[in-house]
């Protein structure tokens, strides 16, 4: 794919209570600001560079960062991670105090998508757009579950050795395998590249585990995607296995001003073949 041209990137950590987290960021800092917040044991890496690059072509300011346990922020003992789901939600707030911005367009991949939609919840002057990517509204009820094959994948999860990180890369790559879409050929040797670089980046990568653990500081009922007054995109892959496509539908029934862009046969994942499509969605909706 034709790569966007070289744009200025920029990096520095970010002091918030209880943490450092180290942020890049990608153009020029007077073009509108978006905030990127990735899912799961992932680090901002997971987010492509070109991905970051396309949008900053469009006149972006780009902020990808690490959350807690991942990447070069700041890690935590295994299984005690000193944190809740709504210190995450925080912490994106944060990420704009640490640039001085008054407020930023937030864009949320699946676990990152329910710290969007959270900090947008408690922070709504801040938050000019969402637009959430493979994920699902806080407190919908009666959304189909994981396909059954993915399922059966994260049951094996109770067997891994969360310790050794040779057992974690196989499962991280067989659990991307597991994501990936019907649209596009699996790559598998990317995939292999980007979790090497991302466990060698991290100090201690086991320490993402514990996301899994994460308890909401706020009461739950308090917490419901209904009351988002901002504008919402979401971008839903058709062949999402974890979150199936109609959690992204959820969003134009329970979300005032939502819409939806659907990645026909995309997964659970930023492919490299769809980046151009997803890019163009995005910059549309934060103008």
């Amino acid at each position: 794919m034709k790569r966007a041209a070289s744009c200025l990137v920029t990096e520095k950590v970010v002091e918030v209570k209880g943490a450092d987290l180290q942020t890049q960021a990608f153009g020029v800092s007077s073009n509108p600001p978006i905030v990127l917040i990735m899912g799961m044991m992932a680090s901002m890496l997971w987010w492509p560079d070109r991905f970051c690059e396309e949008l900053a072509a469009r006149e972006r300011y780009v902020i990808r960062y690490d959350q807690r346990d991942t990447g070069l922020s700041t890690h935590y003992p295994q299984g005690e991670p000193g944190y809740s789901s709504s210190d995450l939600a925080n912490d994106a707030i944060a990420i704009l105090d640490g640039y001085g911005l008054e407020t930023a367009h937030l864009v949320g991949m699946s676990m990152g998508g329910f710290v969007a939609q959270e900090a947008a919840l408690r922070h709504p002057r801040r938050v000019r757009t969402l637009t959430l990517i493979s994920t699902s509204p806080h407190a919908v009820e009666g959304l189909p579950s994981s396909t059954k094959a993915y399922q059966e994948h994260s049951a094996a999860a109770e067997a891994v050795d969360w310790s050794d990180l040779g057992a974690i890369a196989d499962f991280l790559r067989r659990d991307a395998a597991m994501l990936a879409g019907t649209r596009h050929p699996h790559d598998a040797e990317a995939v292999s590249a980007l979790i090497a670089r991302d466990m060698a980046r991290a100090p201690s990568f086991a320490s993402a585990t514990n996301h899994f653990a994460l308890v909401s500081g706020e009461e739950p009922a308090r917490l419901q995607a209904c009351d988002l007054e901002m504008r919402v995109l979401a971008i839903h892959g058709t062949a999402d296995p974890l979150f199936p496509v109609a959690h992204g539908e959820a969003f134009t029934k329970v979300v005032p001003h939502a819409r939806l862009h659907r990645i026909e046969g995309g997964g659970h994942e930023i492919h490299d073949r769809d980046i151009d499509e997803m890019v163009r969605a995005i910059a549309d909706h934060t103008v």
